[in-house]
């Protein structure tokens, strides 16, 4: 049964774990291309500090500053969150669809069946990590380059121990919680603030060797790529994960396991308060279709709850960091090549408004709206086919199209909230450390970033309508935001390939600079039409499907 618990993970899940790190190994090799056809030597002679800044291993050639980036960043990114992914629902999951009791029901135990999905986590963790492998050696081969001196196998292998890591985390919280939100949503940020603290902390005198509280720290601090595999750093990783794994056996084996179902949502406290009574009863309805987008914001209330505590922090923050950081080290964002510029969107940050930009709105504003709205939108219509509870809600007296509606208007709400709270923390930020953000800007670049995410919110909803599959919206809208990214960055590097780049959202997102000019009506517009074009599309491709029925 041990075994038939591991197959079955990995015959579920191997699909995203191959075809994740194909589109990084692809688009490794794009960008790799990009830079062997450019004079990088005046990156390589800038200060050290700014390159630690941006990401970037001194000396590097194409080849390395490629890696650098995919696999530094994106790859490493990528590969840890699909192991969150599996980490968080291998038991709140299992908790949500109602089939845990079915499986506990088998002569196993619970020990087991965490032992079971933990070892599925490390082999598909281990079966990304050679495909990326095979395409980092390949690379340099088909494109003609040389390896420069980097060692992508040693990156490649703190990668998956590093992704292992984060998996692990979930699984711990998630065993202890029963939520599979709020085990993804608190792993995710830890993951993010992590990274932001090793690349920040050490430019703030005094603070460097804060960094070692940190787990990025230990998968990048050692610079592999460059070093080879520190074996001291890979120690402290594993070690970690083994605490994990025994942190998420005690929770599982001590708690009362959640039926699909129950559980107490914001709703439900605001119903039994007698303030609110009223208001929620007229709003939530009293039958459990009244307004699907109640349960629908309730259902992901943690995720979003999580998310925005860690942007508004990080709002602050950055305003705290820009006083702290030395001049002349941003002083050099007004004269950087293009080809350094694309690693942090394009943005000077010499000025309070390139500084928010690269360091706040380029990369993390999008990926937390990117993560709520294509969590949002692949659960919205296959989640429920999945967890068996779509023909209950059909059996009302309730439209297929209202429920398409329902569910996108609950996207819209929950990504509405995280851009309210980037808002207020950029503002806080700003007040802080004196930098004078316009609130019209900053407002504008929140509703950007909102309006990117659910344009890939709305795809994974498209797919979700059409294939009524979880990993197949997920997949394929996570698979497209990142080639998405990698046009809008890298193409216009290329004079005769820049154009192209207007057929990525993330064109226009920030290639107006909203924080500088304020609003672009027609980028707005563009984007807006994306996510309700998503939506009528899903409206027509659900009414005319057949629903699965899980077995």
């Amino acid at each position: 049964m041990l075994s038939g618990v591991l197959a079955k993970t990995v015959r579920d899940r191997w699909l995203a774990f191959v075809g994740g790190p194909i589109v990084i190994g692809l688009l490794l090799i794009g960008v790799m291309a990009v830079y062997a056809a450019m004079d990088l030597r005046l990156i390589r002679d800038l200060p050290e500090a700014f390159l630690a800044l941006a990401g970037i291993t001194p000396g590097a050639g194409p080849s390395a500053l490629a890696y650098n980036i995919m696999y530094g960043l994106m790859g490493a990114m990528t590969i840890a969150g699909l192991a969150i992914w599996i980490g968080a629902g291998s038991i709140a999951g299992e908790e949500r669809a109602g089939t845990l009791a079915l499986l506990l029901a088998n002569p196993i135990s619970r020990t087991h069946v965490l032992v079971a999905k933990a070892a599925a986590m490390v082999v598909l963790t281990v079966l990304g990590g050679v495909i990326l492998a095979a395409f980092a050696v390949a690379s340099p081969t088909i494109l003609g380059t040389s390896l420069g001196g980097a060692d992508p196998g040693a990156l490649v292998v703190h990668m998956t121990v590093n992704a292992m890591f984060y998996g692990f985390l979930a699984l711990a919280i998630g065993g202890w919680t029963g939520n599979g939100g709020l085990a993804a949503g608190v792993t995710a940020g830890v993951m993010i603030v992590s990274y932001l603290a090793v690349g920040l902390l050490p430019l703030i005198e005094g603070l460097g060797n804060l960094v070692r509280i940190f787990p990025w720290y230990y998968f990048d601090g050692s610079r592999p790529l460059v070093n080879g595999i520190e074996r001291t750093d890979l120690a402290g990783l594993l070690v970690g994960c083994v605490l994990f794994l025994l942190i998420a056996i005690a929770g599982v084996d001590r708690r009362d396991l959640r039926n699909r179902g129950v559980g107490r949502t914001m709703v439900d406290r605001l119903r039994a308060s007698r303030w609110t009574r009223a208001a929620m009863n007229r709003l939530a309805g009293s039958a459990g279709v009244s307004h699907i987008w109640t349960r629908t914001v309730s259902e992901h209330q943690a995720l979003v709850l999580v998310i925005g505590l860690l942007m508004a922090a990080a709002g602050v923050m950055y305003g705290v960091l820009y006083a702290s950081i030395p001049r002349d080290v941003l002083q050099f964002g007004a004269r950087l090549p293009k080809e350094l510029l694309a690693l942090i969107g394009y943005a000077d940050m010499s000025t309070p408004q390139g500084w928010y930009q690269s360091e706040y709105f380029s990369l993390e504003a999008p990926i937390v709206m990117l993560l709520i709205s294509i969590l949002v939108g692949a659960r919205a219509l296959a989640g429920e086919e999945g967890d068996r509870t779509m023909g209950l809600l059909l059996a009302n007296p309730v439209r297929r199209s209202r429920v398409v509606l329902e569910k996108a208007a609950a996207m819209a709400l929950l990504t509405a909230a995280v851009g309210l709270v980037i808002i207020l923390g950029a503002l806080v930020g700003s007040t802080i450390g004196g930098l004078g953000l316009d609130a019209g800007d900053v407002a504008a670049a929140s509703l950007l970033a909102m309006m990117l995410g659910l344009s890939f919110g709305g795809l994974a909803l498209v797919l979700g309508a059409a294939t009524g599959r979880v990993s197949v919206a997920v997949e394929g809208s996570v698979g497209l935001a990142l080639a998405a990214y990698v046009i809008n960055s890298f193409l216009p590097l290329s004079d005769s390939l820049a154009g192209w780049a207007r057929v990525s959202p993330f064109y226009y997102y920030l290639t107006g600079n909203p924080l500088a000019n304020g609003i672009d009506w027609t980028h707005l517009t563009l984007l807006a039409g994306l996510f309700l074009g998503s939506v009528a599309l899903s409206v027509v491709l659900f009414e005319h499907r057949d629903l699965r029925q899980p077995a």
